[in-house]
């Protein structure tokens, strides 16, 4: 009786494993993806694409890769509506006629994002306003303080950089894709493939 019971015991979680087996492979695991077939001398071989493996040599590079997403989760969707506003902005602008019609409607549009955004901003982090200033550079192919002296002056751009200055940031920062950002991009292109939601 008692080899019966073993393998009863056995047999459920090994039928359960079977089963669940095939859908596993067919829809890839945590590091990998298999998408397609390739076939070789009568052989059919998965074609598997690995997803790339950062090895950190300290705790502490750790936290900061762990800040850095966190951070690029939060403020990557603000960066996107900035594009988004910036182009609506530009379209706008060019059927005012008048540069009197074009600063008053740039004022109305500030107004409206300071009323919105200026909550958000203040409970951001040194990481987080960093990382958007980064963003919105991407985003928009305009630094920061771009923007702000194509729309507000260069007056008020100067002001705004000093202040930012101040606290450690630099709204003139360009976006670096290929050098000291390509662990931002990194995790950009993760999140756009919605593997960090």
């Amino acid at each position: 009786m008692r080899p019966l019971r073993n393998i009863r015991r056995l047999l459920l979680p090994t039928l359960l494993l079977l089963l669940a087996a095939p859908c596993a492979r067919a829809q890839g695991g945590r590091g990998f993806m298999h998408q397609e077939w390739t076939v070789e001398q009568g052989d059919s071989t998965p074609l598997v694409h690995i997803l790339p493996v950062y090895v950190f040599s300290r705790p502490a590079d750790l936290r900061r890769y762990r800040r850095l997403v966190d951070a690029v989760i939060k403020v990557y969707p603000i960066a996107q509506i900035a594009r988004d506003k910036l182009r609506a902005l530009e379209t706008e602008l060019a059927h005012l006629p008048t540069k009197k019609e074009q600063k008053a409607h740039i004022r109305k549009v500030y107004d409206e994002i300071k009323a919105e955004y200026t909550p958000v901003l203040k409970r951001m982090t040194r990481t987080q306003g960093k990382v958007l200033l980064k963003l919105i550079d991407r985003e928009t192919q305009y630094t920061a303080y771009e923007v702000l002296r194509e729309f507000r002056g260069g007056f008020i751009a100067g002001f705004w950089q000093g202040v930012s200055k101040i606290f450690g940031q630099d709204l003139k920062s360009e976006y670096d894709r290929e050098g000291e950002d390509r662990i931002i991009e990194q995790i950009v292109v993760y999140y756009e493939a919605g593997l960090l939601r």
